[in-house]
């Protein structure tokens, strides 16, 4: 392979940064699929987790959840649309600001939470080893490449 130039990458970084893509890869394809065997899309389900896991304090903002999932505005409104005609999610106007409202997980997006999460631990648990491992293997070959620069 070409890749021995000084400055550029090596096969290890490479072969690090490949390993750990398929693993977040593997990972990413069983939330789709378990997504879409409820009958949501992932993104619905990102969203659910993004409003349950809010910090003390925080509002669920369209702009704070087009953050957490880095999302344009627009598209978060589609998205909560989605998920609001699908009974996961309610909008309530935010009393502090009459402009905006607030999305908040109905009993319906509770529960097809709760029950995601158990099949998302249950796939990721015994995968965590692997994933730990290209991590490391992904910082150590990071750090070789910052002594040598």
């Amino acid at each position: 392979m070409g890749l021995v130039k000084q400055n550029s990458v090596s096969i290890q970084q490479l072969r690090s940064l490949a390993e750990f893509r398929y693993q977040m890869r593997r990972f990413l394809s069983f939330s789709e699929a378990a997504s879409e065997s409820c009958g949501i899309g992932a993104q619905q389900y990102q969203l659910m987790q993004v409003i349950a896991a809010m910090p003390e304090g925080q509002q669920s903002t369209i702009s704070y959840l087009a953050e957490r999932m880095i999302l344009r505005h627009n598209s978060m409104v589609e998205l909560v649309d989605r998920a609001e005609r699908s009974g996961l999610v309610r909008r309530e106007h935010d009393e502090r600001d009459l402009r905006r409202s607030l999305v908040l997980l109905t009993a319906q997006g509770e529960a097809m939470l709760q029950r995601l999460v158990v099949q998302h631990l249950e796939d990721l648990v015994p995968k965590c080893d692997a994933l730990i491992r290209a991590l490391n293997e992904l910082q150590k070959s990071g750090e070789e490449t910052e002594a040598g620069a």
